[in-house]
């Protein structure tokens, strides 16, 4: 409904999915103080337990999904007081960026928005009951994208204290290779289409959607960068347990050397985490992953896993045989939108934080 509106003009397909989204009722919980802060420029919501604690509690970071142009609704508002605390209401502080978004404010003042009140937290933590050493970081979807990001900018950062743990749920990671065993095999499975993943990455860093075909094909990646990148980004690093659901090696294209001014900003860390270097992946904390079997992004992440144990990085990974993406977004909200798989990724993840 968001696509035909936008086509005909109406109105943006953007602000129609903020409206839907926002028709969503907030829900409460009783046990938890809600405020709203500023972390410097940044808006911020805390949720914090109302009893009491002697000790310092644990605290989430929760970045939310929507490519960066949607997602601050009162859907995700839930998310950071739902199963995350409400489970272990009084050891837990949760905080949820409500960053600024795409395309009023472009690429990247999503990630410049969550790095900076992610600072801002780390240095003021105490203020807040909450113990510097016990701070995880979370984020689904494009939220574990900026997760992910903003996790490398913290890792060799020696001012601050060491994020304890990062938990990304089914992450984009990368804009290399498309056609990767996932893309092939989830690429009509709802609600993350193959072409649709590539519109709204394209949308969100504000390229042309005219290069579509070109990026699938792989032209949109130089020479020198296919040599670099191959040791990050290959099929050959996907288990072949993976890869007998109808996957077809891809054939090769030449490179178009019009299109590496605006590929750019796709092989940069922030908005392609997998291709960040190997010192700053080597200081990154330990790992909880979540990957579903049907969606374009569970290579994403299988590649990621990899990359993060090679550098002796601890992962927990969770993957859900029946997942697609959104799965433990909509387990969140419990009814008859929960998933049998997504009730099993929340139980993994709070099972991790209870660790932490």
């Amino acid at each position: 409904m968001a696509t035909f509106l936008d086509k005909v003009g109406i109105a943006s397909e953007v602000h129609v999915l903020r409206v839907i989204m926002d028709t969503i009722p907030p829900l409460k919980d009783k046990r938890l103080l809600i405020k709203d802060l500023r972390f410097e420029r940044v808006k911020v919501r805390i949720y914090q337990p109302k009893t009491s604690n002697n000790s310092q509690r644990r605290g989430i970071l929760y970045l939310h999904g929507g490519v960066g142009r949607e997602g601050d609704s009162t859907a995700t508002h839930y998310i950071p007081s739902g199963p995350f605390t409400r489970n272990d209401c009084a050891k837990t502080t949760s905080l949820l960026f409500r960053y600024r978004l795409a395309p009023e404010h472009p690429f990247p003042a999503q990630f410049e928005d969550c790095l900076t009140a992610a600072i801002h937290f780390l240095r003021t933590a105490q203020d807040h009951g909450v113990d510097p050493s016990r701070v995880v970081i979370c984020g689904d979807s494009s939220g574990g994208t900026l997760a992910a990001a903003v996790a490398q900018a913290l890792a060799n950062r020696r001012d601050l204290p060491k994020l304890r743990a990062q938990i990304l749920i089914y992450p984009f990671l990368q804009c290399v290779d498309l056609n990767l065993p996932s893309y092939q095999q989830n690429k009509r499975v709802p609600i993350l289409l193959k072409e649709r993943t590539l519109i709204l990455g394209l949308k969100y860093i504000n390229k042309d959607l005219k290069y579509i075909e070109e990026i699938f094909k792989g032209s949109h990646v130089s020479e020198d960068q296919r040599l670099k990148y191959q040791k990050w980004v290959s099929p050959d690093y996907i288990p072949h347990e993976f890869k007998i659901r109808g996957y077809r090696p891809s054939p090769k294209y030449l490179p178009l050397k019009e299109m590496y001014e605006v590929a750019e900003s796709m092989f940069d860390p922030v908005f392609s985490p997998l291709l960040a270097e190997d010192n700053v992946i080597a200081q990154l904390p330990e790992t909880f992953l979540l990957t579903c079997e049907f969606d374009v992004l569970r290579d994403d992440g299988l590649l990621y896993k990899k990359r993060l144990e090679d550098h002796g990085i601890k992962v927990t990974w969770c993957h859900l045989q029946e997942g697609f993406h959104g799965t433990v977004f909509l387990a969140f909200f419990g009814g008859i939108l929960r998933f049998r798989s997504g009730t099993k990724g929340v139980e993994k993840i709070v099972n991790f934080l209870r660790l932490m």
